[in-house]
């Protein structure tokens, strides 16, 4: 992993992130130094964990930034920005990058997939009749009880308009 020097004027400029501490500052005592009056003599410290990279602010005086955010303490992760004062550094690693997982653009076919004696024991091991075939139609209970209760009501209300129509004309 290393530190890219991203600003202007120290462009391409790089740290090799290999010891477990890194310092960086103004002053020749530091591992990486940068020479810039926004960047106190020790400014901050990167530390190797494993695979993580730590930042760590020595109190400097113009603040140490990661994407933007102000930071005493964080993890600073590939591609993203670290700010020293006015200076700006991104974080690369060597590894290659990973290509995108490409979506399925179709179903797959299962070789073989599975029998229908398969399929049906499995079935009746669980408690299906195995001897129905595709979906049943429902029973007509229900509607016919709907269509019955729709006619009594119709005869009901023709009765009562019948009856309502024969008092008026009275």
């Amino acid at each position: 992993m290393k530190l890219v020097i991203l600003s202007p004027g120290m462009t391409g400029r790089t740290c090799e992130l290999k010891a477990d501490r890194t310092t960086i500052g103004r002053t020749e005592d530091n591992t990486f130094q940068i020479t810039d009056g926004t960047i106190s003599s020790h400014h901050c410290e990167i530390l190797l964990r494993g695979t993580e990279v730590t930042v760590r602010d020595l109190h400097s005086t113009n603040g140490t930034f990661i994407n933007r955010a102000p930071t005493t303490e964080g993890v600073l992760k590939p591609g993203q920005i670290l700010r020293l004062g006015q200076i700006e550094m991104r974080l690369e690693t060597d590894a290659p990058a990973t290509p995108p997982k490409k979506p399925l653009d179709r179903t797959m076919v299962i070789p073989g997939g599975v029998s229908r004696s398969e399929l049906d024991s499995t079935l009746r091991r669980v408690g299906f009749d195995t001897q129905a075939r595709g979906f049943s139609k429902k029973g007509d209970g229900i509607n016919r009880l709907f269509i019955l209760i729709g006619v009594v009501l119709g005869l009901v209300i023709g009765a009562l308009l019948v009856y309502i129509f024969s008092t008026i004309r009275k």
